[in-house]
């Protein structure tokens, strides 16, 4: 009879030495002594040893089995290390198609193409070549077409246990009403006008002086008076260009305010006049 340390580490050198995701039963098979319970015993006292010596790797629950991971800080040291197969990578009409299948599945490719509105036999071929998706059997219909369903690398891909790991679809629409709600708030700030004047206010030429420009509108001095001062006065436009910016943002929240800013900068424009 085997010592519980033993098991323990003869269910670790399985898990390590499987190349997939190992099921409770199949360690279970091997080792007599150990049964499914057991076996997951075993994995939350192997992880609980793994952190208390700060090992950098864990043992996991995936795709029906179980599998040793490296946590997520040291992943970018390993994948410097190795010259790793380039990622699978899903267009987006692979995600919609997988998508109906996994929650539809059995499911028949003309049952996915009435929910997409478009033809699908190369999506649907380059899935099953992927392996993210399998043949299930044939429909009891006219015809018998075939049936699909998800495979042991979905669940994998997307890092899921079992299909019963999907979200459900009601968190799905709240989820979507979330981006809906938010998409249209970003639209309203956005369509909020903002006076010509104000735009022209974020300047960096060095010409823009905010005292010239009252004695213009105050009629203290001509517009086409060449302006006095320094040239070097222009350095300062840099500085002016920041609480411009904190102008417009300002101007964003509330009509009456814009109008008030509006009137505060006047800018002269070319032709003598004044552009609001």
């Amino acid at each position: 009879m085997m010592d519980k340390a033993y098991i323990d580490s003869t269910i670790e050198a399985m898990i390590l030495a499987s190349p997939e995701p190992i099921p409770a039963r199949r360690i279970s098979k091997v080792v007599g002594e150990a049964s499914p319970s057991r076996v997951a015993s075993a994995v939350t006292e192997l992880n609980n040893r793994y952190a208390e010596t700060g090992s950098s790797f864990r043992i996991r629950e995936i795709s029906g089995g179980y599998q040793h991971y490296i946590l997520p800080e040291y992943v970018d040291f390993v994948q410097e290390l190795l010259s790793r197969r380039r990622r699978l990578r899903l267009t987006r009409a692979a995600l919609e198609t997988i998508a109906i299948v996994a929650y539809r599945q059995p499911v028949t490719k003309s049952e996915i193409e009435h929910v997409r509105g478009v033809a699908t036999d190369s999506v649907v071929q380059n899935l099953l070549e992927k392996g993210m998706i399998r043949i299930t059997g044939r429909a009891r219909t006219v015809g018998r077409p075939l049936q699909y369903g998800t495979s042991d690398e979905f669940l994998k891909f997307f890092g899921l246990n079992s299909l019963g790991d999907l979200p459900k679809m009601t968190e799905i629409e709240e989820l979507i009403a979330a981006q809906e709600a938010r998409s249209q708030t970003e639209l309203e700030l956005s369509a909020l006008p903002v006076a010509d004047g104000l735009e022209k206010l974020n300047v960096a030429d060095g010409t823009f002086d905010p005292e010239r420009r009252r004695r213009i509108a105050e009629g203290a001095e001509d517009v086409d008076k060449e302006p006095d001062g320094d040239p070097a006065e222009a350095t300062t436009a840099a500085s002016v260009s920041t609480s411009h910016k904190m102008v417009l943002k300002k101007a964003a929240s509330t009509e009456t305010e814009q109008v008030a800013v509006e009137q505060e900068h006047t800018v002269p424009d070319e032709h003598g006049g004044s552009t609001d």
